[in-house]
Parts: C-alpha cells; sequence; structure tokens
C-alpha cells in the first residue's frame, strides 16, 4: 500500500505549518504498509519545549482549520515528545534530545520516506 493523496494533502499542510514555526529536520514516512490504520508518521524537530509546544500547537490548528479531525493528543504538558493523531496522519514533534533517544526513524528504517513541499520563504517587501 502507499499513502493516500488525503494524508499527502495533510501532511503537506502539517509540514508548512512546521516550517512557520522554526521546526528542523522535517521527515516524513509511508508507514501505510506494517500499519493499516496510518498512512505517514511526520518528524519534526524543536530546539527546547516551548519551541516543542509552538509547533505542536501550529500544526494542530492548521489541520483543523482544513477541516481535518483530531484524535488524539499526547505530550503536550511536558512539550518533550508531543504526538498529535489525525487518523491517516500521526505527527511527533520531538524535542531534539527525544528524537535522538527514541529513534523513530532507525525503528521504520524500512518504510519509504514521502516527499515534503514547503513554501519557500520570501524576503519581506
Amino acid at each position: 500500500m502507499t499513502a493516500t493523496a488525503q494524508a499527502r494533502e495533510m501532511l503537506q499542510i502539517a509540514a508548512a505549518a512546521a516550517d512557520a514555526k522554526s521546526g528542523e529536520d522535517l521527515v516524513a514516512l509511508d508507514v501505510s504498509g506494517p500499519l493499516p490504520l496510518v498512512d505517514i508518521f511526520l518528524l519534526v524537530t524543536g530546539r527546547n519545549e516551548r519551541n516543542v509546544a509552538a509547533i505542536a500547537d501550529e500544526i494542530e490548528d492548521k489541520l483543523l482549520e482544513a477541516g481535518h479531525r483530531r484524535l488524539r493528543r499526547e505530550g503536550r504538558q511536558e512539550a518533550r515528545w508531543v504526538l498529535l493523531d489525525f487518523g491517516d496522519l500521526v505527527v511527533h514533534v520531538f524535542h531534539e534530545q527525544e528524537r535522538m533517544y527514541y529513534g523513530l526513524e532507525r525503528l521504520w528504517k524500512d518504510c519509504p520516506v514521502v516527499p515534503i513541499e514547503v513554501p519557500a520563504a520570501t524576503a519581506a517587501d
């Protein structure tokens, strides 16, 4: 199986939101093969707890604005690893130490990477 068009659309919204809040090292993995209920994992790194929370909040806001329903959110209070479950898309926003420690890229290394298109920054007029 491959990720659905809807999951890819959600990914682009989430990636743009993460980028807008200075999310780093964005990686999207197509996990639709091993996980029948999820299509894509988006992994994002924040520099500190405040940044992790801001990234997670922005992603959640933009996906909700686009009409997608959040099924679950975990870790927001500690803001070290925030998980946002939108069904087809699950977003993991990590503090850099947690991302290195848990190594989800290693766990899901056999899954294909999904290209992410983040809008290019434009200079202010």
